[in-house]
Formats: structure tokens, C-alpha cells, sequence
């Protein structure tokens, strides 16, 4: 059970960091090969972290969009809004939270800041990290001569990895700034959204 708790932790905790976190599968892989947990657990425990982990990180910047200009608030509610208007944007954003290999925390950054509600991200998170552990878990034999520490230092110092951080970082400012009120009308007036 310690083991469990000491996964869950870990993993919850990488998925806390908006940016330039270590990649979660690396840490599924070493529990894989570190302990007797069956694979079974440590893709569950290690995608209910996960998604817990990047639930927590949106309704922190959902806390965070109201301590932001007033312009800023309804250029975001303006690109909430016309997200909203297309139910085809919602299911390619859920196809995108689900299999993307893009860096999911600014994606979760940029839903909880637009106030965009959050569970049906985390839902479709869960059911692709519940995968891809799955492949990495039951890999986790053939990466073992690849290092942990190998792993974090190329995640943290690849010229490829810190740049694409970067543009994900810039991407999710850029959200914030492009006029959204002018691109797609003002939105409409609606009640804040208590659950996520």
C-alpha cells in the first residue's frame, strides 16, 4: 500500500507543475521495474494521479483568471464562448486531452484560464493515460537499460523539449492576449460554472 501511496504522490505532484515537469510515463516505467506492484495497479494509481494532478492545476489558474484585467476576462470569455458554440471543437479538444502527446499542462492551463468546464478534459485524460501507462507499464522491460535519470535529464535539458515547453508556454499567454471580443463577438453574459 506504501508503494501505491508513494505513486500516487509522485505522480500527482509532476502533474501539479504547469511546465517543464519530468514525463509521467518515465515514472511508471520505474515503478514498473522497481517494485512488485502488478501493472495493473500502476497504470490506475499512476492515470488517477495524473488527471487528478492536472484537475488541481486548471482550477488553479480557473483562480488565477480572476485576478486578471477585465479585458482579459472577456477575451476569454469571448474564445470560451465560441468553443463552446461548436460542439465539434469540444470533441476534438477531448480527442486532443485524451491522445495528444503534446504537453497536457498548459492544455489544462488554457481550460481552466478561458473557464472552460474542466472534468470533461480530465475524464478524457484519464481514459488516454489509462492507455498509454498501459503500453509504457507492459513496456516497461524492453526501456529498462534506459535510465531514470537519463530520461529526466533529456526531458529537462533537450534543446527540442525545452522548446517546445516554450511555445506551449507562449501559446497559453497568447490566449490570454489575442482579442477574442473581436474575433468572435462579445460573449454572452452566463453564470460562473461552480463545478469544473
Amino acid at each position: 500500500m506504501t508503494e501505491y501511496l508513494i505513486l500516487f504522490a509522485v505522480v500527482f505532484a509532476i502533474n501539479l507543475l504547469p511546465a517543464f515537469g519530468p514525463p509521467t510515463w518515465s515514472v511508471i516505467v520505474l515503478f514498473g521495474l522497481s517494485t512488485d506492484l502488478p501493472a495493473t495497479g500502476i497504470v490506475l494509481v499512476g492515470a488517477l494521479a495524473a488527471a487528478s494532478g492536472r484537475f488541481l492545476l486548471a482550477h488553479g489558474f480557473r483562480l488565477l483568471s480572476h485576478h486578471v484585467s477585465q479585458r482579459t476576462k472577456d477575451n476569454l470569455a469571448a474564445a470560451r464562448a465560441a468553443f463552446e458554440r461548436r460542439k465539434g471543437h469540444g470533441i476534438a479538444a477531448l480527442a486532443l486531452f485524451a491522445l495528444s502527446p503534446v504537453p497536457s499542462a498548459q492544455l489544462f492551463a488554457a481550460v481552466g484560464l478561458a473557464n472552460i468546464r474542466i472534468l470533461p478534459f480530465t475524464l478524457a485524460f484519464f481514459a488516454g493515460r489509462l492507455v498509454s501507462y498501459s503500453i509504457y507499464a507492459g513496456s516497461a522491460e524492453l526501456v529498462e537499460e534506459y535510465t531514470l535519470g537519463d530520461t529526466f535529464r533529456e526531458t529537462l535539458a533537450s534543446p527540442w523539449g525545452i522548446g517546445l515547453q516554450v511555445v506551449m508556454i507562449g501559446m497559453l499567454v497568447a490566449l490570454a492576449r489575442i482579442p477574442w471580443e473581436r474575433i468572435f463577438g462579445p460573449a454572452e453574459p452566463r453564470d460562473e460554472r461552480s463545478d469544473s
